[in-house]
């Protein structure tokens, strides 16, 4: 029996909600930005770079997958998806009790001058974003980088930010928040989890 805490923070249809609020605040962004991209070209001066999503393995690859196909109803374009592995540019790697399952990195278009979009499901402490940049800037040299999360829970260890974010949370950092989401998991939505031994402590409390 799980002895731990559960807090549902969203079930199914909420999840949805998210993903398409996440696929609303990534077209208004950037339809503004093709547009003057596509005027730019037009006259000349410019070829508009074209738009890609890289999922982060594992749940930011789905994830990327459904905001990809609203974006496309949305701007009336296809947005190609790609799925990365970031396990060996851990920084952590060194300290792993066994060596890591590899996912392996598949992205179907090309890196180079490209505006990607990162996605994830949860940003904490920023260290897998970290190293989510150095993957694909080995890969090649995009024109701009951003960042598309489910849920920032704060916490950060590293100098970095969400451009997109479905939901903000205010957590402690002893606590855990869980994406679910199909085909990963068998049901979808999000939580937070509270170990036993945190919650039995009377000097800590939820927020």
């Amino acid at each position: 029996m799980d002895s731990n805490a559960r807090l549902t923070l969203c079930d199914a249809a909420g999840l949805e909600a998210l993903i398409d609020d996440l696929a609303r605040q990534i077209a208004d962004d950037w339809r503004a930005g093709w547009e003057g991209e596509d005027r730019a070209a037009k006259s000349g001066i410019m070829n508009p770079p074209a738009l890609g999503l890289v999922g982060i393995h594992t749940r930011g690859v789905p994830l990327a997958e459904r905001i990809a196909a609203r974006l496309e109803a949305r701007l009336g374009r296809a947005v190609p998806v790609g799925a990365l592995d970031i396990t060996l540019y851990r920084d952590d790697l060194d300290h792993a009790p066994r060596w890591p399952v590899l996912n392996g990195t598949s992205i179907p278009f090309p890196v180079e001058g490209c505006c990607i979009i990162l996605v994830d499901d949860v940003l904490f402490t920023g260290r897998t974003l970290r190293a989510a940049l150095n993957a694909v800037c080995d890969l090649g040299r995009p024109a701009r980088i951003r960042l598309a999360v489910a849920v920032d829970r704060d916490h950060r260890e590293l100098p970095v930010h969400a451009d997109y974010v479905g939901l903000s949370l205010r957590t402690r950092r002893d606590q855990r928040v869980q994406v679910f989401i199909k085909p990963i998991d068998p049901v979808e939505g999000i939580v937070r989890i509270d170990d036993a031994e945190t919650t039995a402590s009377p000097a800590r409390t939820l927020e």
